[in-house]
């Protein structure tokens, strides 16, 4: 709302303009939902990653996965609260085990409410093991190595583009502290720009412009790995 009023009073200077572009709050909203859903998948992949690394850590000494499992989950309880997600999950696959359900239809459940790829894939590869007689320690570990292979590639990524992200940032909002900074030292040089149709027209095709700009630096700086 606040950046609503800020654009309707800059490029406009109108109460009209703040209504007009009310349609746009869900469509922020919605983009803000996305990246904090992206922030939280990164996170449980981090979360998952430890986990099954404590899980294979125990097949290796010679438990069944799913003794494997509440080890690892005994261990993670004494590293993350128990509200977190790997917690929560872990407890859900011991509780269900207890109740003789599956651990590779636990494990596919697990990935399909999770959404994050990785857990999916490690879900559909663990089930293709366990019914085929494979070695699941080693298909724990290679799995393990994936994620943490494409983990150190994306934090490789964002540390390399940390620096042209802050310059996105930055140049973003340049704009918006020009036309702050006329309107407040100088107002009689937008004078023209509002109050008639010819530079309502001009600062709408600006706007359009800003934010076209803004949508492309931030695809720039998007890698999906």
């Amino acid at each position: 709302m606040l950046l609503d009023g800020l654009i309707s009073y800059l490029f406009f200077s109108s109460f009209f303009a703040f209504l007009v572009l009310l349609p746009g709050f869900p469509v922020f909203l919605n983009d803000k939902k996305k990246r904090l859903q992206n922030a939280r998948k990164r996170e449980m992949n981090r979360q998952f990653l430890e986990g099954i690394q404590m899980t294979a850590a125990s097949l290796a000494a010679g438990y069944s996965i799913e003794n494997a499992v509440k080890e690892a989950w005994k261990e993670l309880s004494r590293i993350y609260p128990k509200d977190s997600f790997i917690i929560r999950e872990f407890q859900i696959l011991v509780h269900q085990t207890e109740m003789n359900r599956s651990m590779e239809q636990l494990f596919l459940d697990l990935g399909n409410r999770s959404g994050v790829e990785d857990i999916q894939s490690f879900g559909e590869v663990f089930l293709t093991a366990r019914r085929t007689g494979g070695d699941l320690l080693s298909v724990i570990r290679n799995t393990c190595s994936c994620i943490r292979q494409k983990q150190e590639t994306l934090m490789e990524i964002e540390t390399c583009l940390a620096g042209k992200v802050m310059e996105q940032n930055i140049m973003s909002a340049v704009p918006l502290l020009i036309l702050g900074y006329i309107r407040l030292t100088s107002p009689e040089f937008l004078d023209g720009m509002y109050g008639n149709v010819t530079g309502a027209a001009v600062m709408t095709i600006c706007l359009i412009v800003y934010g076209a700009a803004y949508l492309w630096g931030r695809s720039i700086v998007n890698i999906e790995v």
